[in-house]
């Protein structure tokens, strides 16, 4: 029998599937199991998928294919850092909360946790602007004014 993963890409799965062990996670709910293969599925291709399951060890390959769920999730909200860029500024709820609605198949919703970010990021760019950052120093070494008249003698 094919597990949920083969089953939404229409692929033949064996006793030897590489999917059947990544989904082991999402448990006791083959409709999760499906819609996080498909969405991952579609956001790296499923040849991509697949080679990258083929890459590592099989006791990771359901490690990786949640990083994979994570990252796509993240790129899809924020696609410039994706789920980096949202645990780095302080977002990851975001992230989380779109994890759960690709695993209750509202994928196709993830625009709205977009928005989200976008009005977050919005607020933080203009409390950035307010005050100047905190690791970052200027200090100016002005010449003193002698040096400034033994440079003068020296041009005249």
């Amino acid at each position: 029998m094919s597990c949920n993963g083969c089953r939404v890409l229409r692929k033949g799965c064996s006793e030897e599937c590489m999917l059947r062990h990544c989904l082991v996670w999402i448990q006791d709910n083959p409709r999760a199991q499906g819609y996080a293969t498909l969405f991952v599925a579609k956001f790296f291709g499923r040849a991509n998928l697949m080679s990258f399951l083929s890459s590592v060890p099989t006791n990771h390959r359901s490690a990786l294919f949640q990083s994979l769920l994570y990252e796509a999730v993240g790129r899809t909200i924020n696609p410039v850092s994706g789920a980096v860029g949202l645990l780095s500024t302080g977002n990851w709820h975001l992230c989380q909360s779109a994890v759960d609605k690709v695993l209750r198949g509202g994928g196709a919703a993830l625009t709205e946790s977009s928005d989200h970010l976008k009005e977050a990021e919005s607020e933080e760019r203009i409390e950035s602007k307010k005050q100047p950052p905190s690791n970052t120093t200027t200090t100016h070494h002005w010449p003193s004014q002698t040096t400034d008249t033994k440079l003068l003698t020296l041009f005249l």
